[in-house]
C-alpha cells in the first residue's frame, strides 16, 4: 500500500504555467500594470483589455506603438502570450476579415502565441462571424498563432452553443480557453459538467471566480462558486495542458493593492494545482 500512495503522490499536481491579464488593473497605466504583475509573481501576461492609450493589437495600432510596446513588455521582464482579438460583423464580410487580419499581423509582430475572440451576441451576426473566424484561423495558423475563444455569452455561453461555433467555424486552429467564472457568470449552468463535451478542444484557461448569473467576476477565487479542484481535475482528465491566465481579482484602491489580491489569486491557483 505504501507503494501505490507513493505513486499516487507523485502523480499528483500538475505544473501548468500560470499567468495574469491585464485587466484588473486598467485604472492605472500599463507600464505600472506590468510592474505589478511582475511583482504578484507572475512571469507571463496577456494583452486582455485595451484602453484608449493601449490599443495593443488592435487594427488602429500604429507602428510606433506597437514597436513601443514590445520594448516595454521586454524591459518588464514578462512576456506576453495572449493578444484579444476585437471582430465586426455589421459590416462587409471583406471590411471584417481585413480588420482581423491586420491584428494577426500585429500580434505575429509582437510574437504572442494566441488572439482571443468573444465571440458573438447578436444572431443575426452568427452567420457572418463564422466565416470571418474560419478565415482568422486560417491566416493566423499561417503566422504560427493559434486563434481562440472564451465563453462569453451569445454564441459562446454554453458547451452546447460552443460545439456549435465549433462546428460552423470548421478549422483545425481554432480552439477554446474555458472561462468556468463566465459559464456561472452567463448561464447559471455548471461549469464542471459543461467542460465534458469540450474537453478535447480546450487549450487555455481563463481563470476568475463568479458567484450567480451577472454575479460579480472582479472578486477573490474561493469567493464564488466555481469549484476549482473539480474543474482543473476534468480538464486536466482531458488532456488539458496550461496555460491558466488570472483575470480577474478584487481591484484595490492603489495599483499595489490590487497586487496583494492578485498575488492571493496566484498562491490560491497554485495550491489546488498541486494537488489535482
Amino acid at each position: 500500500m505504501a507503494v501505490a500512495g507513493s505513486i499516487e503522490a507523485e502523480a499528483r499536481g500538475v505544473k501548468w504555467e500560470v499567468g495574469c491579464f491585464n485587466r484588473p488593473w486598467t485604472k492605472w497605466t500599463f507600464d505600472q500594470t506590468l510592474k505589478e504583475i511582475k511583482a504578484a509573481g507572475y512571469k507571463t501576461t496577456g494583452l486582455l483589455s485595451r484602453t484608449r492609450e493601449e490599443p495593443f493589437i488592435g487594427a488602429d495600432a500604429s507602428a510606433e506603438y506597437l514597436e513601443s510596446l514590445k520594448t516595454r513588455i521586454a524591459v518588464s521582464g514578462l512576456k506576453a502570450n495572449m493578444g484579444a482579438l476585437r471582430s465586426r460583423h455589421n459590416v462587409p464580410l471583406e471590411d471584417s476579415i481585413r480588420d482581423v487580419r491586420k491584428q494577426i499581423d500585429n500580434a505575429h509582430f509582437l510574437s504572442l502565441k494566441y488572439i482571443m475572440s468573444f465571440g458573438a451576441d447578436k444572431s443575426e451576426e452568427f452567420a457572418h462571424y463564422y466565416k470571418v473566424m474560419n478565415a482568422a484561423s486560417g491566416y493566423a495558423q499561417e503566422r504560427g498563432i493559434k486563434l481562440v475563444m472564451k465563453p462569453h455569452g451569445g454564441i459562446s455561453g454554453s458547451s452546447d452553443e460552443i460545439l456549435n461555433v465549433i462546428k460552423e467555424v470548421n478549422h483545425r486552429n481554432f480552439s477554446i480557453w474555458y472561462d468556468a467564472g463566465n459559464i456561472i457568470h452567463y448561464t447559471g449552468k455548471d461549469p464542471v459538467a459543461e467542460i465534458g463535451p469540450i474537453a478535447k478542444h480546450i487549450t487555455g484557461f481563463c481563470a476568475k471566480d463568479c458567484g450567480e448569473i451577472k454575479g460579480d467576476v472582479m472578486i477573490q477565487f474561493g469567493a464564488g462558486k466555481v469549484d476549482f479542484p473539480a474543474v482543473f481535475r476534468r480538464l486536466k482528465e482531458g488532456g488539458f495542458n496550461g496555460p491558466v491566465m488570472v483575470e480577474c481579482c478584487k481591484i484595490g484602491q492603489t495599483p499595489e493593492e490590487t497586487t496583494i489580491n492578485a498575488r492571493a489569486n496566484r498562491e490560491f491557483l497554485e495550491k489546488v494545482l498541486a494537488e489535482v
